[in-house]
């Protein structure tokens, strides 16, 4: 076959950019990969290859997958690998030139100790001899050169409001009930990596998925590189102190797995963790001693938490005639740099207003407040709760279905094909309000008693559905798809358009009308009340979005029913669109025992 020049140089381009011939094959639609391969060797593309520098082409992948704020469990893998590499080829490439330049066993100085070496490190014989004397290989993640002195930049680079949770390091027990995307993840993984320099107290990181956790060893890895040019490695990081061995572990919310470990403890999202009670449980016995510090924070979920009353105080009272009498600080005061509570619970409260009256200049909030609707940016920004009385799902039944991916042995997500040759089906949403869409992929239940479960979402922004098209088409190479359901209206039009014609045996038109959204509010309550879908904790988005469809009244007014106001709800309600989409494709009438409070009202 013939190949135009457009398609050679095409291919060439993802190919000098470090994509496989697997992923270039599947990006132009080639028949297979033997004619990348081919044209590599004839037109010397390796050796253009060869000339690019490999550590400032994982460098520029690092940085990427860094500016990621919600990373996937496939790409906080993928930055570890990353990280480990690179730190590898730095040290092969560092002693190559030591042996060189030396001929001996003389080590290079310090790296850290360099920038210090004229004002801190004087007096430090470990700092100041290295010129002088030959010194022994350096230990894995030795941090024991480092003092608090050497923390200043990193503490000089937080906001106002992180630099009150530091000045209440002395607490026992911390609560924080913040707004999201205001650094406190990033603010306590630094937090307690100082600590565990300056003390060698082991930190432990409970989460409710394990890809979650891992959230926080980037985040240490990444402050430890830019701050003092150190490179961590291991999982769990093991830093070598000046006080010995400090572990640094990260875990999910396991209790078998976690309740052996003791040291201080940070429990993220707690108020997105199921059984909050029990998890609570594991923490205090991993910091029973009085020396070890609980640290707890998250943006807030609903009323019904069992983490509300831990919040409120009202746990702690628990019908206590006297405690009831006893008055907790009040919003504002708590907002107001932190209150010391009658329960002995330091707690803070962070908004958007105050990150940004902190010093955090990232959100612009007139386009937030346009962006989401008003209860959805007091829940998100302005930590105020949700009360699901009204609510079409309740978060007890939406807690079931959030469990740690990590135990799907038959998902491989960094395999090309992650599912193996098992069907999935796609669920298609353009927002009514904003111009993204969303896209997710549900793998059915094959045996009887097995659940749905979402493999992947993406959001895509932009209002170039040629484009969607195509991020779906790399969908359909690394899955075998047997359904997609698309709604058609907007942008969705032009996008079924095209999927019809290239998949029509499996693209299928979702026409919106009163009785189709009901009908897919119906199935989303079949599957979840029957607890029937599963999706990993960290796509705390998913909950957010059934937790955003409400009760309502019929047109008439005659009749209480349910109703997905698509016009009224923005951001993230579109993911449970997409996932509603998906499910339909199992009929409404799918034999299985479901007891279901709702019932579709005439």
């Amino acid at each position: 076959m013939a190949y135009s020049p457009e398609i050679r140089e095409a291919a060439k381009r993802l190919y000098l950019r470090h994509h496989t011939p697997d992923e270039i094959r599947n990006e132009l639609g080639l028949p297979n990969n033997r004619i990348i391969y081919y044209w590599a060797d004839k037109l010397n593309w390796r050796d253009l290859l060869r000339e690019e520098d490999v550590d400032e082409s994982i460098a520029r992948r690092i940085v990427m997958l860094t500016d990621i704020n919600e990373k996937s469990g496939m790409q906080i893998k993928e930055l570890d690998m990353l990280i480990e590499k690179h730190v590898k080829l730095k040290k092969q490439r560092a002693d190559l030139a030591r042996k060189e330049a030396n001929g001996d066993n003389t080590s290079t100085p310090n790296k850290v100790g360099k920038k210090n070496s004229t004002n801190k490190s004087t007096g430090n014989n470990a700092s100041n001899n290295s010129s002088d004397k030959p010194k022994g290989r350096r230990k894995k993640n030795d941090v024991s050169h480092l003092t608090q002195e050497d923390f200043a930049t990193w503490y000089d680079s937080l906001f106002e409001y992180q630099k009150t949770m530091h000045e209440n390091l002395h607490q026992r027990i911390r609560n924080i009930l913040k707004s999201r995307q205001v650094g406190a993840t990033y603010y306590f993984s630094g937090e307690a990596f100082e600590q565990a320099v300056l003390t060698g107290d082991p930190q432990i990181f409970l989460s409710a998925s394990r890809s979650q956790a891992e959230v926080f060893r980037t985040y240490i890895v990444a402050i430890a590189h830019q701050f003092f040019e150190i490179e961590l490695t291991g999982n769990p990081i093991v830093l070598n102190t000046a006080h010995g061995a400090a572990e640094l572990r990260f875990l999910s919310t396991n209790g078998k797995t976690a309740q052996s470990y003791h040291g201080h403890v940070y429990i993220d999202e707690y108020f997105w963790i199921g059984k909050f009670d029990q998890l609570n449980k594991v923490a205090s016995a991993m910091a029973a001693h009085k020396h070890w510090r609980k640290t707890y924070f998250s943006t807030p979920s609903t009323k019904a938490h069992p983490a509300y009353t831990f919040w409120t105080g009202d746990h702690w009272k628990n019908g206590n005639a006297t405690r009831e009498e006893i008055e907790f600080p009040s919003f504002d005061e708590m907002r107001d740099n932190g209150r010391l509570c009658p329960d002995k619970q330091w707690r803070f409260i962070v908004t958007l207003l105050d990150a940004q009256r902190g010093g955090c200049d990232l959100f612009d909030i007139d386009e937030l407040r346009d962006e989401y609707n008003t209860d959805e940016f007091n829940n998100l920004f302005m930590c105020i709760f949700i009360d699901d009385a009204d609510g079409v799902f309740k978060f007890s039944d939406l807690e079931k279905c959030m469990v740690d991916a990590k135990r799907w042995q038959d998902y491989k997500p960094n395999n090309a094909q992650p599912f193996g040759n098992r069907e999935v089906w796609l669920g298609y949403d353009p927002s009514r309000t904003r111009d993204n869409a969303t896209l997710v992929v549900i793998a059915p239940g094959e045996k009887k008693g097995e659940k749905f479960r979402v493999l992947e979402k993406h959001y895509w922004r932009g209002l170039n559905f040629s484009h969607h098209v195509s991020e779906i088409q790399k969908i359909y190479a690394k899955y075998r798809v047997t359904y997609i359901g698309v709604d058609t209206t907007g942008i969705g039009a032009g996008v079924f358009d095209s999927i019809s014609t290239l998949y029509p045996r499996e693209a299928t038109a979702i026409h919106y009308s009163v009785s189709s959204k009901t009908r897919l509010v119906l199935k989303m309550i079949d599957v979840i009340e029957g607890n029937r879908i599963e999706w990993d904790a960290s796509n705390k988005d998913i909950a957010m979005s059934c937790l955003a469809i409400r009760r309502t009244t019929t047109d008439t007014g005659g009749a209480i029913t349910f109703k997905a106001s698509r016009d009224q709800l923005t951001g993230h309600a579109d993911v449970f669109f997409a996932i509603s989409h998906a499910v339909i494709n199992e009929p409404l009438n799918h034999a299985h025992k479901r007891n279901s409070s709702w019932i579709l009202q005439n």
